[in-house]
């Protein structure tokens, strides 16, 4: 992509300018009034210039776009979930994306390809200044942005995905690597011949005609999320083989009111009755049963299929059926072009098909009630994320798994061929027998519609009759050139008549009437017949072999399922240790006037954390002993037990021996001989101090821990040390001694 010094905005509403020719990596923001922005140039190419040559280019890998499911390549048409995000710790401010056509420069709005759609307005917006573009609400951390891709139609090619990043005040914007994705158009598997969808003008000459066949595999065990067991269908399939002035469904339209009655009733009749009414824009009109149920082996049952014409002004196709029950979903092919940009008719396509939205009912679920969507929305592919209760939801986004497969085959050509050489040799003798078995002297200039069926004899008994059927002249190619007539009449005889002794037409007992289309109110129901035994006098069967009739489910219906949020986080334990409960909730979305919901809002469970610590536990204090002196000073003690030891952390234990002093009475023998010693010691005491006085203390450590109780019970003892931290070497300081304590322990009996 070109680069240019200039100054340019890199957002809508921001007001930023990035001036480019700045230093490397580095850029300089400047605030200026919107209205004196410079005015984009050449559409939005401007975008691609906002960054000079060799700033963050590959190596720089903190910013990643990716594409849900990390496609190669994309289903035209497709939507996919796009992210931007960033990896930790990194984070950005603002951001750009864009969808580049492969090989253009984004000069012009048709280099662009497929739509951007907003998931969260808050975050994304449009850019004001190049709608193609996609770019923050407001500048702000962030490190993840998502928002829905859809991809453009058939013919695009490779489309680049690229994203700008806009972190303080650098951008990275790479050509290659993490911030730029390449998907291509998914080729299309077994058509032998491509198409361009659609061409404008079809240059094929002659006719074609096709088989199409629809094979369903909308089933259980490849769709098991609300898999509806007993009701599951597809209803009659209806379309036409039309010009491109014609249109019956497609993408980003609206649903008619024929597309509406197949989306939401299965019904085809208003549809059939809106092709009929294009005249000569539509050439053949498709129509295939109904099936019930959704999906069988081929072994027993075979797969629908219909034949139809195309020329060269209505070389389209397009049809749809209804996924049943639903609420609108269908599937189908829309404006299929089997005119070859080589001038000559596709020989096979086959399509694996999602289903869409007709945009006219609201609900998310296969049963979910009827709720019409106002106003009316465009019709749009379903997706993974579309809701939470969506039978097709996925919370990483990945591709539906297709529900259905079309093969549209061309059985035969007619009229000169302008590409004269042919597809390949089985083409050639596929014509050729198709040749061979017409036995119609029908000049290859005029074009007729099907002979309709014949109608019933004109003569009921075994007098001889006439029957009559007709066709319509759908073209005259070449004027000088007279068209056959359009009605054909044979002999008959009434039923039974024959030589032969034909025996009339025998058909099969009414299958079982199938489920109604809806779950509640008003629907529709069908059943089918078929026919044992055809008439060998040449009749046709004209009795019906299907029917359809309104149903009702439940007449007072005015309620609907109940529609809930996902479940929240479970709470924090109701306890901080030990056994405990948790809670979680979810809302009811529905109106409370709607009915009532027996759906539990509310869940409970157990939870257990670590155990709760114990404290120790003792018992009450003994009566204290008896003094242990019969005369003069002396000590009396109490105990008490311990019941339970600490755990977990708990408590530790206190003690369980106290003492105390007594005294009883002085004590008379030996009194003069007692105060003697009493005035000797004081004698000494005081000797002593004023040494004290005189030398410097003594040092002692703290008491050290007691030691482990000697019996686990019936009385033992513990002690402990106080060292002298700092000794003197004068032998008259006799305090500084080790010191020991003793005491009584576990003086419970054992």
């Amino acid at each position: 992509f070109p680069f240019a010094p200039a100054s340019v905005a890199v957002s809508g509403d921001p007001g930023w300018l990035l001036v480019a020719g700045c230093p490397r990596d580095t850029f300089a923001f400047t605030e200026e009034p919107s209205d004196r922005a410079a005015k984009p140039d050449a559409f939005c190419s401007w975008i691609l210039r906002a960054q000079p040559q060799g700033a963050r280019k590959e190596g720089h890998s903190e910013f990643r776009l990716r594409v849900e499911g990390d496609p190669d390549n994309y289903q035209p048409g497709s939507t996919y979930r796009v992210t931007l995000y960033a990896t930790n710790p990194a984070y950005f401010r603002g951001f750009t994306l864009i969808a580049l056509k492969e090989g253009r420069n984004g000069e012009k709005e048709e280099d662009y390809a497929g739509t951007f759609q907003i998931i969260d307005e808050e975050d994304t917006q449009f850019m004001t200044n190049c709608p193609p573009a996609v770019t923050e609400s407001t500048p702000r951390r962030r490190t993840r942005i998502q928002v829905f891709w859809t991809a453009p139609s058939s013919g695009i090619g490779c489309v680049l995905l690229k994203a700008s990043i806009v972190q303080r005040k650098i951008i990275s914007f790479q050509d290659e690597g993490s911030l730029t994705k390449r998907v291509c158009e998914k080729g299309k598997p077994f058509i032998t011949k491509a198409t361009d969808k659609p061409l404008l003008d079809c240059c094929a000459c002659g006719t074609a005609k096709y088989r199409v066949t629809f094979y369903g595999n909308w089933s259980e065990k490849l769709h098991p999320k609300d898999y509806p067991r007993r009701a599951n269908h597809w209803s009659a399939i209806i379309g036409a083989s039309h010009s491109k002035n014609y249109v019956l469904w497609e993408y980003g339209g609206y649903a008619s009111e024929g597309v509406k009655q197949v989306a939401e009733l299965g019904s085809p009749v208003k549809m059939e009755e809106e092709i009929r009414q294009k005249g000569d824009e539509v050439l053949t009109v498709i129509k295939m049963k109904a099936q019930w149920p959704a999906w069988q082996p081929l072994n027993v049952r075979a797969a629908p299929s219909a034949e139809f014409s195309v020329d060269r002004t209505r070389h389209l196709m397009s049809f749809l059926t209804m996924l049943g029950p639903s609420p609108d979903w269908n599937v189908g092919l829309s404006a299929e072009d089997l005119c070859t940009k080589d001038c000559g008719w596709v020989q096979k396509l086959v399509q694996d098909m999602i289903p869409w939205d007709a945009g006219t009912d609201s609900g998310v679920t296969y049963e979910s009630p009827n709720k019409p969507t106002v106003p009316q929305e465009k019709i749009r592919p379903l997706t993974s994320l579309d809701h939470p209760q969506s039978p097709f939801y996925d919370p990483e986004g990945g591709a539906i798994t297709p529900v259905a497969r079309v093969v549209v085959e061309r059985i035969a050509r007619k009229g000169e061929q302008c590409n004269i050489v042919p597809d390949n040799v089985d083409d050639i003798v596929a014509d050729i027998a198709q040749e061979e078995k017409e036995e119609d002297d029908t000049p290859e200039t005029c074009i007729y519609s099907n002979w309709s069926p014949w109608s019933a004899c004109s003569s009921s008994t075994c007098e001889k009759g006439k029957r009559m059927r007709q066709r319509m002249l759908k073209a005259q190619l070449d004027l000088s050139v007279p068209c056959p007539h359009t009605q054909d009449f044979e002999p008959c005889m009434g039923p039974g008549c024959s030589d032969e002794d034909a025996t009339t037409c025998m058909m099969s007992e009414w299958i079982t009437w199938s489920p109604c289309s809806v779950s509640c109110g008003l629907g529709m129901r069908s059943r089918e017949r078929y026919v044992k035994q055809f008439p060998e006098d040449g009749f046709a069967c004209t009795l019906p072999t299907e029917e359809t009739e309104p149903c009702t489910v439940n007449e007072d219906c005015y309620t609907i399922p109940c529609l809930l949020s996902p479940w929240s986080d479970w709470s924090d334990c109701s306890v901080t240790c030990g056994k405990g409960t948790r809670t979680r909730q979810r809302m009811l979305k529905s109106p409370v006037e709607l009915g009532e919901c027996s759906e539990e809002l509310e869940q409970v469970e157990k939870c257990m954390l670590p155990e709760c610590p114990s404290d120790c536990m003792v018992s009450e204090w003994s009566e204290w002993s008896e003094c242990n002196k019969s005369c003069g000073k002396g000590h009396m003690i109490r105990s008490r037990m311990v019941k339970l030891e600490p755990q977990f952390g708990g408590d530790p234990c206190p003690e369980t021996i106290q003492r105390k002093k007594c005294k009883i009475r002085k004590c008379n023998q030996g009194s003069d001989e007692r105060k003697r010693r009493n005035e000797a010691r004081k004698k000494r005491k005081n000797k002593e101090g004023a040494d004290e006085e005189q030398l410097p203390r003594c040092k002692m450590k703290a008491w050290s821990g007691w030691t482990d109780c000697t019996k686990l019970c019936g009385g033992g003892i513990q002690e402990r040390l106080m060292t002298a931290k700092k000794r003197f070497k004068i032998s008259q300081l006799t305090s500084c001694k080790d010191r020991k304590e003793i005491r009584a322990c576990n003086v419970h009996p054992c």
